[in-house]
């Protein structure tokens, strides 16, 4: 596949070029340090002033992308937090009446991750934090006569309905028919009776006996069981695929009307089950948005894709939000498992483009996140800068940044209290800095604005944008727009920019059914071993079906009747290619986190197989030679082998373990070592390989074999660069002929 580069240019003077952008600033400190126009402030911007804080956002049509915590926040609150219930009905939707909400629905994580796990269908955790946020007042008192006076316990009962989550093994089937179970009786008493109603018919649904697709309650979030049973009542119960557009649409629909949120206004992205794959900079790629997260690769994200089930729709009316809309906004949020994989889905971007009326607008996040902006690609051991965001979307974005958006909203931290940004700084926590002079070369308006409540103190976690704060700054834009109105930045029309081609990988759920398959007939012994390996291969799902075809067993040994060899490591567990079964030691029961490292090394090792007829150590003749002794084997005929790996690509892989032919075309293959060398045997070294390319943390050892990937070549001695790119080739050929990338 082609590398696809960062090739933004500098912007060409625009004929309408904005005002100097110092004239902008100043207004949206004034407007958000909360002060009415007053005497101080020139002429021009007192006047601007009062139209920002006399704004009327009916009749602009608002479009806002992404997903996660970041767009409920700035859209309508962080309906998370304890407090939220306090003030629900902020943010861009008390302000824009015609607000569109565009969601990703890649997300694999927690319930999420369960649920698409179990059913065909799209990751909806990202959908239903943005459903609550939503809710609007005059609707939910509209809907259920509700007075000032009761609403407040109505919006408290649906938070903590929507967001309650079950525990790891809990099973609550009473709660799922009867929701209202969870609350106080003074919440259950101020609850309407339709409301009441449309809750118990949606949790019913999914119950055992209820008609739906049943579903165990363990580890779930109760609002994503509720919002999957009306999407599958509107599929009509069917399972057998994912449920389309039509049917995602009217599920949203429905809980949108039951809990006050507006009908038609909150979208999928598409109703295409699909997932994320990272390219790291070491040539590692992985799939899946939860396992991004939890890697600690080491090196920047090279680039991302969505990967799908099918070819992606984007539902119309989406397009035709954008296509109207007055203003677009990219909500802060996750860089890649968020924003990006929005931008991924075909027809998006281009929509975005296509209008050349509306103000665009990238809502720049305040801090890195661990797993996608920790390291940057420019300076590998640096968190981003706000330059370094938009070349992210320029790689990963068909066609690249130009024309997604025109301005850049970062926030200054200035007004954060020094002791908080001190303790931010001992977790690790950096913000991300914008750097301006950059962001303006390469053709975009940088603004900074204080965008969190600067005399409240943050929860613990980290600072968050506010809301208010958010939709005040933007109204500022808006009305500064109108003044005077901000250079749009062009399409560029980069030719070589390439969306990544889908691999059509199949939805999770379907991936699960065919290891499942994979495994019919298969020993465990415990039984519980199956579960811990369908764990494994749904966290990582870069595991091939074929690749659990290449044993009959897993067992684990007794500890005293464990003989296996200590010499050359202390992996506890390994394929026998004698019976074809994964061995484990027996104390690995009482350490789950090692037992499942060692399983999956000891599947590695099966994934190589059986290939070997026979292997020998041997000491080398002669006075130059006596310190060294010579490790052989000599390959079964591949007719009889029982591996994955076919006659040419063992071949490849010997040579990349430093084995030799010897002779040249007769199934013998060899390495000399001293005898202090350290020196990993084929077998284990592709097992460590394995284990490690699916997570740095497994196979630890072969983390500090790797560590050589980091240096620059400029850095290394000529032996160093030529080990070097036996270990670049190694992890290539993983991804190539392993894992099939």
């Amino acid at each position: 596949m082609k590398k696809r580069s960062s090739r933004i240019q500098p912007k060409r003077p625009s004929r309408r070029a904005s005002p100097p952008i110092a004239s902008v600033e100043p207004l949206l400190d004034y407007v958000l340090s909360g002060h009415e126009p007053a005497q101080g402030l020139p002429e021009d911007v007192r006047k601007l002033a009062g139209k920002v804080f006399h704004f009327d956002g009916r009749g602009r049509r608002v479009v806002i992308l992404g997903g996660g915590t970041g767009m409920s926040t700035v859209m309508g609150g962080n309906a998370g937090l304890p407090d939220w219930a306090a003030r629900p009905f902020v943010g861009l939707k008390q302000v824009f009446p015609d607000l569109h909400v565009v969601v990703c629905t890649t997300d694999d994580g927690g319930s999420t991750g369960r649920l698409v796990r179990r059913l065909p269908m799209v990751g909806i955790g990202d959908l239903r934090k943005s459903l609550l946020s939503f809710l609007r007042r005059e609707r939910l008192q509209r809907t259920y006569e509700l007075s000032d006076e009761t609403l407040p316990a109505v919006v408290r009962l649906l938070q903590n309905v929507f967001n309650h989550r079950f525990g790891e093994k809990e099973r609550a089937f009473r709660v799922l028919r009867d929701p209202l179970r969870l609350v106080s009786p003074s919440l259950r008493r101020s609850c309407p009776l339709a409301l009441a109603a449309g809750l118990r018919a949606l949790g019913g649904y999914l119950a055992p006996g209820g008609g739906g697709p049943g579903v165990d309650t363990a580890g779930h979030c109760l609002g994503n069981l509720l919002l999957t049973s009306a999407i599958f009542k509107a599929a009509g119960g069917d399972t057998s695929r994912a449920p389309g557009a039509r049917a995602l649409r009217s599920g949203l629909d429905t809980v949108a009307r039951l809990i006050g949120a507006p009908p038609g206004h909150l979208h999928a992205a598409t109703a295409t089950p699909g997932e994320l794959v990272f390219r790291y900079a070491n040539g590692v790629e992985v799939a899946g948005q939860s396992k991004s997260s939890r890697s600690r690769r080491g090196f920047p994200v090279d680039w991302m894709r969505a990967d799908f089930s099918a070819v992606p729709e984007v539902p119309a009316a989406i397009l035709r939000a954008l296509q109207a809309a007055d203003l677009i906004i990219i909500a802060p949020g996750s860089l890649y498992t968020s924003n990006i994989a929005v931008l991924q889905v075909p027809g998006i971007p281009e929509a975005i483009r296509a209008n050349r009326r509306a103000l665009k607008v990238l809502g720049a996040n305040f801090w890195v996140q661990e797993g996608e902006t920790d390291i940057s690609p420019r300076n590998n051991r640096a968190g981003f800068l706000v330059s370094e965001l938009i070349e992210a979307y320029d790689r990963n974005v068909a066609g690249g940044a130009r024309g997604l958006f025109d301005v850049v909203l970062a926030s200054n931290l200035e007004h954060l209290p020094g002791d908080i940004l001190r303790n931010y700084a001992l977790e690790g926590k950096k913000p991300i800095h914008l750097d301006r002079a950059r962001v303006e070369f390469m053709g975009f308006t940088p603004v900074e604005a204080t965008l969190f409540q600067a005399d409240h103190r943050p929860l613990p976690g980290a600072v968050q944008h506010d809301p208010e704060q958010f939709a005040l700054a933007i109204r500022a834009l808006m009305v500064w727009d109108r003044h005077a109105p901000l250079a749009r930045a062009a399409s560029a029309g980069t030719a070589d920019l390439r969306p990544a081609p889908s691999s059509r990988a199949p939805a999770p759920a379907r991936y699960m059914a065919s290891i499942e398959a994979a495994l019919r007939g298969k020993r465990f012994e415990p039984a519980g071993l199956r579960e811990v390996l369908l764990d494994l291969a749904w966290k990582n799902r870069d595991i091939q079906p074929e690749h659990l075809r290449c044993f009959r067993a897993v067992r684990v040994v007794p500890a005293a009747r464990w003989n296996r060899s200590v010499e050359w490591d202390t992996v506890l567990g390994y394929f026998d290619p004698g019976d074809l079964t994964i061995k484990l030691h027996g104390s690995l029961l009482r350490k789950p986190a090692r037992l499942r490292e060692d399983l999956v090394i000891a599947l590695g090792e099966a994934v190589l197989g059986r290939y070997v007829a026979a292997r020998a150590w041997s000491n080398e003749e002669g006075p130059a030679t006596r310190s060294a002794r010579c490790y052989s084997i000599r390959l079964l005929p591949e007719a009889r082998r029982h591996s994955f790996l076919i006659e040419a690509q063992l071949a490849t892989y010997l040579r990349l373990a430093r084995m030799n032919p010897c002779p040249p075309g007769k199934g013998h293959w060899c390495i000399t070592v001293n005898r202090e060398e350290g020196f990993l045997p084929p077998g284990l070294l592709f097992g460590m390989m394995y284990a490690w390319y699916l997570y740095n943390a497994w196979g630890g050892a072969m983390e500090y074999e790797m560590s050589l990937l980091r240096w620059p070549p400029e850095s290394l001695i000529p032996c160093q660069a030529r080990e070097k790119a036996r270990k670049q080739a190694l992890v290539d050929f993983f991804r190539t002929e392993v894992f099939r990338r």
